[in-house]
């Protein structure tokens, strides 16, 4: 059984930083591909970053690139979503997720539909 737990979430002023984190159990953290994603109201869910369980790659959606960086601690079974200059419109619900297909992608996706096993989420919000 793989769960996942979020945290880490919570209000933030424009220009402010947070680390997101996401507890996985149930298999040593690098039997999964991991993705961050969010969903902001009235919008689809966005994928932000993932890494692969093929070997470590790590994959930025492009509009990702540049404020938010991707980790792992397999130590922990943590993965982290650190950001930074954050904005009103990066106000979301955010998610983890995990794909423990095998073999598994050579590239982790970025789409929802590729990922079995979902965290509850933690909420940013970005607001003075």
């Amino acid at each position: 059984q793989v769960q996942l737990v979020e945290s880490g979430g919570g209000l933030v002023q424009p220009g402010g930083s947070l680390r997101l984190s996401c507890v996985v159990s149930g298999s040593p953290l690098d039997y999964y591909a991991i993705g961050w994603f969010r969903q902001a109201p009235g919008k689809e869910r966005e994928g932000i970053a993932c890494v692969s369980s093929a070997d470590g790659t790590i994959t930025y959606s492009d509009s990702a690139k540049g404020r938010f960086t991707f980790s792992r601690n397999n130590a922990k079974s943590t993965v982290y979503l650190d950001v930074k200059n954050l904005r009103p419109e990066d106000t979301a619900a955010y998610f983890c997720a995990a794909d423990a297909r095998y073999p598994p992608r050579a590239l982790c996706a970025l789409s929802e539909g590729e990922y079995t096993y979902w965290g509850q989420g933690t909420q940013v919000t970005v607001s003075s």
